[in-house]
């Protein structure tokens, strides 16, 4: 059996969490239009006729302008330590930038076996397709494939690429698993989707969900408490919405899904608290689950 670790990096918002999904075929990782909605390396396993490799879903690669910013960028950067092949994911519908250019020169440094993902060609034209492969094939990496993580073209050309890339070793999980995420952190991420479309400018990227109690009753009922947490008080106001409208929507959101992914009914408590400037303060980051190592 194939077998290995395949860390999918790129910069923000050029479709990681979904390609990951797809590839793996079921949700791991929460999926926004909001840039930088993954904080932490998701792992989604992938099965097929003689392989298994592990996706390791990372944050976008990003100029930082906090300390939580800092820990994602060096979160990225271990992944890369033990990989045994890299996903690079680019934009068929934006130009390539010097985020993409950085990536690429990282990965290049750091002497990764890297196959490029040109991912959304189903909403570039075929112009700008051509041009993104064109931008590509001056890096370093032999193989470019233009997929689309909306629809799954392409996408098993690519596997195929990357698998022929790993070498012969164990499963590292058991049959049927696909993901390792702790259970307290799928939990969080469900909810934290829910809120993340629903708020303005800035305001997502302040908010983080703690989850504090997952506990199933005798009856089946899975009681789960959790913290909403922003940075000021004037987003706590966003959050909770008019007469408490946008909070409870995307707590009715959350429960509905929670309760598929869970298989039980699910008694959900959400409160709203706000921890000043969360992103820029090491203890908090410590506290929250960002911790440096």
């Amino acid at each position: 059996m194939k077998s290995g670790f395949v860390p999918v990096v790129g910069r923000p918002n050029v479709g990681k969490s979904s390609l990951v999904n797809h590839i793996v075929g079921s949700k791991v990782a929460i999926i926004s239009r909001r840039p930088q909605t993954t904080r932490n390396v998701i792992r989604g396993v992938a099965e097929g006729p003689g392989y298994q490799m592990v996706l390791l879903d990372t944050p976008g690669v990003h100029k930082p302008r906090n300390e939580l910013g800092n820990r994602l960028n060096a979160m990225v950067g271990r992944t890369l330590t033990d990989a045994d092949a890299v996903i690079f994911v680019i934009d068929a519908t934006m130009s390539v930038g010097p985020g993409d250019r950085l990536i690429a020169t990282r990965l290049h440094d750091a002497e990764a076996d890297v196959v490029v993902a040109v991912n959304k060609v189903d909403k570039a034209s075929k112009g700008d397709t051509v041009t993104r492969l064109t931008e590509a094939a001056q890096w370093p990496f032999p193989d470019i494939y233009p997929v689309s993580a909306a629809t799954g073209h392409g996408i098993s050309g690519l596997v195929e690429g990357v698998v022929s890339r790993l070498t012969d070793g164990p499963a590292f999980y058991p049959p049927g698993v696909d993901t390792d995420q702790p259970e307290e952190m799928i939990v969080g991420e469900i909810i934290r989707e829910k809120f993340l479309d629903r708020l303005r400018d800035e305001l997502p990227h302040s908010l983080v969900v703690r989850v504090s109690e997952i506990d199933q009753r005798e009856s089946g009922l899975i009681d789960i408490v959790a913290d909403v947490i922003v940075e000021r008080d004037s987003q706590r106001g966003i959050v909770l919405g008019k007469g408490g409208s946008v909070l409870k929507t995307a707590g009715t959101e959350a429960r509905t899904e929670l309760e598929t992914v869970l298989g039980d009914r699910v008694n959900l408590r959400l409160k709203v608290l706000v921890e000043k400037d969360w992103q820029s303060h090491p203890p908090l980051l410590d506290r929250l689950g960002f911790r440096e190592r």
